[in-house]
């Protein structure tokens, strides 16, 4: 099978890379976690300008068309650089449930904006009694006149704090676990009834817990139709999921090749640990965790691309797992092969790791996913 990448995707990966060597150091990434915004308000215009937040959607809806490979590229590459501006949150959740949900009107409001930066959205999907089940919901939407009013609570909402729109999934009918009876709304984070607390994450971004006090919402607020938000809710996370899983095998190259550099150099007994049998072994097993999980990434990608089958939702679940359990397995060992270093902040080893342990928890760890892929 041919893996090779067209000239406009190799065009993107290569401009990606080069900002990220080039204008996106640690040091950098690291001022930008610990100020106030929590990200670069040049870099995101620049990633508007350069065309990569209008990768994922349609000609149509003013993007560039990309594929699920060329996500798969551009998340990739900025796991490499552990980059914080908010792309997945606003880009792939927000505006992908808009892409996949919304009607012409709703498309033409808000993906423009998404799209030229100057408009950041959020997915408000997460309760804490849910435990991954996307249709375990106490948030409700009650039919009032010709519109609705919410009433809830969402935790963990990535990009809360800076989010302009908010999508929010809610329940107008049926029990509180029952998959009918989900639906989506968009709505305005200052409309009234909103409030919210910030906070850091483990891993240097932002999120928000966001409290619904019957907002009021007209009819042009619902996505799709009253109660089948479930389905694009789910196409949307696993879109997640596919980013994220790149973000992933991005963050594991970085730690096993930043890894064999050390143990070269570190010396132990008059000779470099690198010349050690066992741990050569170790590092062996470092990159062949990346190379399994770079194929799932691969396959999944290629899935999405032939259409949101059966076989893509189960290759988007395998990838989850796979990224889960390799994540952590090259993460502890980047750590432990250097030694107390690779427990400070001042190296990037335990950041990368931060970030590999977040994204086993997002959108489902390895338990829930392999649990869904037997299902499947």
């Amino acid at each position: 099978m041919d893996f090779s990448f067209t000239e406009e995707q190799t065009l993107l990966q290569d401009s990606i890379a080069r900002f990220i060597q080039n204008d996106y150091k640690f040091e950098q990434r690291q001022k930008l976690v610990s100020s106030e915004l929590g990200y670069s308000e040049e870099n995101w215009r620049q990633f508007a300008d350069l065309g990569w937040l209008g990768v994922l959607f349609s000609e149509a809806d003013g993007g560039y068309g990309g594929s699920a490979v060329d996500a798969m590229i551009l998340f990739e590459q900025f796991g490499r650089g552990l980059v914080v501006e908010p792309v997945i949150p606003s880009v792939v959740l927000a505006g992908g449930a808009i892409k996949h949900g919304g009607n012409v009107a709703q498309k033409a409001r808000y993906l423009p904006g998404i799209i030229d930066g100057s408009t950041q959205g959020a997915l408000a999907y997460a309760e804490p009694q849910g435990r991954f089940n996307l249709a375990d919901l106490t948030t409700t939407a009650t039919a009032a006149g010709d519109g609705f009013v919410v009433s809830g609570y969402k935790c963990v909402v990535m990009n809360g704090p800076n989010a302009d729109v908010l999508v929010v999934s809610a329940r107008t009918d049926g029990d509180q676990r029952d998959e009918d009876g989900v639906s989506l709304f968009v709505m305005d984070m200052g409309a009234e009834g909103i409030s919210r607390r910030d906070y850091p994450t483990v891993d240097g971004l932002r999120a928000s817990e966001i409290t619904f006090e019957n907002v009021m919402l007209g009819a042009d607020a619902l996505l799709g139709e009253s109660g089948t938000g479930l389905p694009t809710l789910q196409r949307v996370i696993d879109d997640g999921i596919l980013a994220v899983g790149a973000e992933a095998v991005g963050c594991m190259e970085v730690l096993y090749k930043d890894t064999v550099e050390y143990c070269k150099q570190r010396e132990q007994f008059g000779q470099p640990i690198g010349k050690f049998q066992v741990l050569q072994h170790r590092m062996v097993d470092m990159f062949m965790e990346h190379e399994q999980s770079k194929s799932l990434l691969y396959m999944a990608a290629m899935r999405l691309d032939e259409g949101y089958s059966e076989e893509a939702q189960k290759a988007v679940a395998a990838l989850k797992v796979q990224v889960g359990k390799s994540g952590r397995f090259v993460g502890q060992n980047a750590v432990q092969l250097h030694g107390g270093m690779g427990m400070t902040d001042e190296l990037n080893i335990g950041h990368y790791f931060k970030r590999l342990t977040t994204i086993d928890t997002l959108f489902g760890n390895a338990d829930f996913q392999l649990k869904r892929f037997g299902t499947l």
